[in-house]
């Protein structure tokens, strides 16, 4: 379509010059002059994410699920008892105050958080991005009804036009036939 058509759509629409639009406001207009669908971004459809982001992505879910939490408590309890159980012999690797598993956990928590994290992160620029998808179909959707509307209103103008024309004409056969109402006729009855 023409930049003219762009010009028309962008001021009926948003009441503004093509040229004075946002980039999402253009392509929506864009959009609806072309009347192309509108499509995913290729960010959203394709996983793009390292080896690394993977991982942490994969880290992310298990440790943030229950079963993650119920297997970490099985295996602080049965650590726990083991030493508590042996104590006194030579397999009580880690006694009460249980120092060593304290630095494990400090060292988990220290690596885990930061991987959460990047993860979390990740998810909410796919999240802003879809948000953004999401926007401009709305938008489009929004701008598409407005026009539709415009549309309809053309369409019902010229069929009242219509009908009046064909109204106007019956009466003008009427008056040929009958002459004019005793009502509007001039001078004395």
């Amino acid at each position: 379509m023409s930049l003219d058509s762009r010009q028309q759509l962008s001021q009926d629409l948003l009441g503004c010059a093509y040229e004075g639009l946002t980039p999402v406001q253009r392509s929506v207009i864009d959009l609806i002059a072309t009347e192309a669908p509108t499509d995913l971004d290729d960010k959203l459809k394709h996983d793009d994410r390292t080896r690394g982001q993977r991982l942490a992505d994969r880290v992310a879910e298990i440790g943030g699920s229950w079963g993650f939490i119920i297997g970490f408590g099985l295996a602080l309890t049965l650590w726990m008892g083991w030493n508590l159980l042996t104590k006194g012999f030579h397999w009580d690797f880690d006694p009460y105050p249980f120092i060593f598993l304290n630095l494990m956990l400090s060292m988990l928590a220290a690596i885990q958080a930061p991987v959460i994290m990047m993860s979390q992160n990740r998810a909410a620029q796919r999240d802003r991005k879809a948000a953004e998808h999401d926007y401009i179909v709305n938008l489009r959707a929004e701008l598409e009804i407005m026009h539709l509307h415009d549309k309809i209103d053309a369409v019902r103008k010229r069929e009242l036009l219509g009908i009046i024309k064909r109204q106007n004409e019956a009466l003008r056969a009427i008056r040929h036939v009958y002459g004019d109402p005793p009502s509007r006729r001039r001078g004395p009855a």
